[in-house]
């Protein structure tokens, strides 16, 4: 399993800030944690980018038990 960490308006979409996630690949993660995690996390994950073992990932990029998936959502703020 990967371990699936999320942060920000995905960690309040979802309820938890990381999970023990099933999948072979970072789209198969991230589509059990659609079902898993419902509507509203679908619709926060569109907006995100997805990171693989602190590397952008692509969805087809193959995943292992000891892998890291994270997803961040955009951030603003800021001072000038």
């Amino acid at each position: 399993m990967a371990h699936l960490l999320l942060f920000a308006s995905a960690r309040q979409a979802a309820g938890t800030a990381s999970r023990e996630i099933q999948g072979s690949t970072v789209d198969e993660v991230l589509s059990t944690a659609v079902l898993e995690f419902g509507s509203d996390f679908a619709k926060v994950l569109g907006t995100c980018r997805v990171w693989l073992n602190g590397e952008e990932a692509i969805g087809a990029a193959a995943v292992g038990d000891a892998d890291e998936v994270a997803v961040l959502p955009p951030v603003s703020g800021g001072c000038q």
